[in-house]
């Protein structure tokens, strides 16, 4: 099985997921402690996807979140650089009106500039070689005036659960991975949530990456958090 590390060539992240594609659902409920069902939900009441817009869902996975958008009746594109993982989400999801799969990379997407209402990418951002590149080239594809949505882990703000959390993705998923065959997965997790920035450190590069009225919140204490942005209106200026 191929083992991503922090610098996260590519391929290697992408070999990771496709190794991972038929019980990645699954694995999700099991490393959140089912509170991955709930964070789905959190993330699609943040998007509100309405019928007839456009949201592009990156990092999709198998589509699990992608099918809950399309069932409100919006036009939803569910993106992933994991071929692997495209293939078991098209399977899955064949009977969705209004869902397409389509390849891609966070860096260099494949759409037109200012092709969607909202942009959302759930548990996929820091899997990004380039963080603050992802955040631009999102900013590119969604329309003046849309929305971003990120659901990622975080870390919590209150310091006794905070090194209890700690303590769990140090001692407590690396145990779980001995008993794995996604060992590396299990791992990897454990090493990209802590080298990950805090809610104030994500707000900041969205900011920076040209996002306006960056807010977020916290689900299950700070073990992930909703960011949610905006992209600037467009504006004119007589000369």
């Amino acid at each position: 099985m191929t083992r991503a590390d922090l610098d996260k060539k590519p391929s290697d992240v992408a070999a990771m997921f496709d190794d991972t594609a038929e019980r990645y659902d699954l694995l999700n409920t099991l490393m959140t402690g089912g509170q991955d069902r709930a964070w789905r939900k959190a993330v699609a009441r943040a998007v509100d996807a309405r019928r007839g817009e456009r949201v592009l869902d990156l990092a999709a996975g198998t589509g699990t979140s992608s099918a809950a958008l399309a069932a409100e009746g919006a036009d939803v594109v569910a993106c992933d650089f994991s071929l692997g993982m495209l293939q078991v989400g098209t399977r899955r999801q064949s009977g969705t009106a209004g869902l397409t799969f389509v390849a891609g990379d966070a860096l260099s997407l494949p759409f037109a500039d200012d092709s969607f209402d909202t942009v959302t990418i759930s548990f996929g951002l820091r899997n990004v070689a380039d963080v603050d590149a992802a955040l631009k080239e999102l900013l590119r594809v969604t329309r003046p005036g849309g929305k971003l949505v990120i659901c990622e882990v975080s870390h919590p703000g209150n310091p006794l659960l905070r090194t209890g959390h700690r303590l769990h993705l140090k001692v407590g998923l690396p145990f779980l991975a001995r008993f794995s065959s996604n060992r590396d997965s299990y791992n990897y997790l454990a090493e990209s949530t802590l080298k990950w920035p805090d809610q104030r450190g994500l707000a900041a590069l969205l900011r920076t990456a040209g996002w306006d009225r960056v807010q977020w919140r916290d689900l299950t204490f700070g073990v992930a958090a909703i960011h949610r942005a905006w992209k600037p209106e467009i504006i004119t200026r007589a000369e």
